[in-house]
């Protein structure tokens, strides 16, 4: 079931994102969320985008948002995408329903544009956006480090 974040999601949802955090270089932060962080953070985001979660059983696997891209007046129509699921729902098709919903809530807001700012080494990210339709726009080299490494960074971007 795909269904708006409510406030009581957040600790579920600082758990899922704190896996990247602390163990991938899919999130440039390094130090881990707590619930109150990512409950100010999405509840702050619903005031203007969608924010989703997926359950599964009545536990939530997953989440996705869309955020103002840069804060200057002449960006308003241009948002910045996350999605994020349970290591163990990987594959099991709740990325695409999340943000397949996310799209749709950002057409009817008159939102014109989504950016995905993902890791270059996550290619199963790049690809999963290739496939909703986004298209490889840029790419950053070693502008982020973690875990002792120079990161690159490719923007994907898609025109609504």
């Amino acid at each position: 079931m795909i269904r708006p974040f409510r406030a009581e999601d957040a600790a579920s949802i600082a758990e899922i994102y704190n896996y990247y955090v602390l163990y991938t270089t899919t999130s440039f932060e390094t130090i881990a969320v707590s619930a109150e962080q990512m409950r100010d953070r999405l509840t702050a985001f619903s005031r203007e985008a969608p924010v989703l979660v997926a359950e599964e059983d009545g536990a939530i696997v997953g989440y996705c948002y869309a955020h103002p891209w840069k804060e200057r007046a002449a960006y308003s129509h241009t948002y910045e995408t996350t999605v994020y699921l349970t290591q163990e729902v990987l594959g099991k098709g709740y990325g695409r329903m999340l943000m397949e919903r996310l799209i749709k809530g950002c057409r009817q807001l008159d939102i014109r544009v989504l950016i995905a700012c993902i890791t270059a080494e996550n290619t199963a990210s790049c690809k999963f956006h290739e496939q909703l339709g986004f298209r490889k726009v840029s790419e950053f080299h070693q502008v982020g480090r973690k875990f002792d490494k120079w990161l690159d960074v490719v923007d994907y971007e898609l025109i609504l």
